[in-house]
């Protein structure tokens, strides 16, 4: 029984090859950005007020004008039919029906214009840029003309992360699998029946048509072979192809964030990757009230990374955050039960933050705020008391 998003991660780790698991599940080095994430997540606690009236409760937010069911949405993700072929399709109907946004990878696996034709979604579009600048030019271009409602530029893949499980796996472009790979193969036949008829997914959007895309670029995008002088400077460029909303992704510094302001960026994404590029970042739970101070909310603010839970969503928004985006447990569902798995996720994610909203005592969004949150340790140290492990705080 799948109650929870760990449950639904063991289901993945056996309905997957190891490759393709590691894949989605894996981290940079010794995985202490991954762990971090979630370890300060776990250090943050909710303080509950009581006799409140929650008998009507609104998850409701407005972003960029647009309604959001919940406050979180899918964050972009790559490679999604590695998972499921057709992934980025069924997560974008997930979301869809959730009534919350998508963001699509520039390493997706669908045409993009495929991906947006559902006309109740809520598609942004992220951007990598990459040594050929027309790559990320024709996409925006695309992306525009398709209805995406805002543009995702990340920001923190200048070189990529040191992946170690996708090293000893030898998972690369293109795919040449191992003996190993192929008596892990041999295991999963309801995975190897699904690729064997559709293929082995390719990065589709990194020619403007369908069907031109190179090996050679193929393989640069997986191994995050990006234009290492995009600098502030450079953010002129994007907005002489892109006149809606630019969000930047991978921001973990305060002067980064006050910077995008000066910039006229309209958003940010506190984030490290899911912890799958720098291995020493701070936690973005850790991170974000600095952003958020910096910006004096003159524009939104948005995190990922780590979120396995609506209680971890309710810790994010109490710190001040717009919303949550949330990337692996939907990878988790896709690979159990493709689009159903990846609803179940978002209603699961869903009814744990409503649960967690009545027992606060919130029933909006805006009632989860900085006086509902205590850090574990700190609360001890406060009340002149030894933490329970028997340490005395200092």
């Amino acid at each position: 029984m799948k109650l929870n998003v760990e449950n639904h991660r063991r289901a993945a780790r056996r309905a997957l090859p190891r490759f393709a698991f590691d894949y989605v599940d894996g981290a940079a080095e010794r995985n202490d950005c991954l762990r971090r994430n979630a370890d300060d997540l776990s250090r943050l606690a909710l303080l509950p007020r009581v006799l409140r009236d929650t008998a009507t409760l609104d998850t409701r937010i407005e972003v960029f004008g647009e309604i959001w069911r919940r406050p979180f949405g899918i964050a972009p993700m790559g490679l999604n039919g590695l998972t499921r072929p057709g992934g980025d399709c069924m997560l974008a109907r997930a979301a869809a029906e959730a009534g919350v946004p998508f963001v699509l990878s520039t390493a997706s696996n669908e045409r993009l214009e495929k991906v947006a034709e559902p006309q109740r979604a809520l598609n942004w579009m992220q951007l990598y840029v990459m040594r050929e600048r027309s790559i990320a030019e024709q996409m925006v271009r695309r992306a525009k003309a398709s209805g995406y409602g805002a543009l995702v530029l990340t920001v923190d893949v200048p070189v990529s992360g040191y992946r170690e499980r996708d090293v000893r796996n030898g998972f690369q472009l293109p795919f040449r699998p191992t003996p190993a790979t192929l008596a892990d193969l041999a295991m999963h036949p309801r995975w190897l029946w699904r690729f064997l008829r559709s293929g082995m997914p390719a990065f589709v959007n990194l020619a403007e048509r369908e069907g031109e895309d190179s090996l050679a670029l193929q393989a640069a995008l997986l191994s995050r072979e990006m234009d290492r002088s995009l600098s502030w400077d450079c953010l002129g460029w994007l907005r002489r192809l892109w006149d809606g909303p630019v969000v930047l992704k991978g921001i973990l510094h305060p002067e980064d964030a006050r910077e995008a302001v000066a910039r006229g960026i309209d958003g940010v994404i506190v984030s490290n990757h899911g912890g799958r590029q720098l291995d020493g970042a701070a936690s973005t739970i850790g991170a974000v009230t600095r952003v958020l101070d910096a910006v004096e909310g003159r524009i939104p603010v948005f995190v990922d990374s780590g979120f396995r839970s609506g209680l971890d969503v309710a810790k994010a928004l109490a710190m001040g955050a717009r919303a949550v985006f949330l990337g692996r447990p939907l990878l988790y569902g896709l690979a159990n039960d493709g689009e159903a798995g990846a609803s179940t996720i978002l209603r699961l994610i869903g009814t744990e933050l409503e649960r967690a909203m009545i027992l606060s005592g919130a029933s909006r969004v805006e009632g989860l705020d900085r006086g509902c949150l205590v850090r574990v340790d700190d609360y001890w140290c406060n009340a002149g008391l030894s933490h329970p492990n028997g340490a005395k705080e200092t």
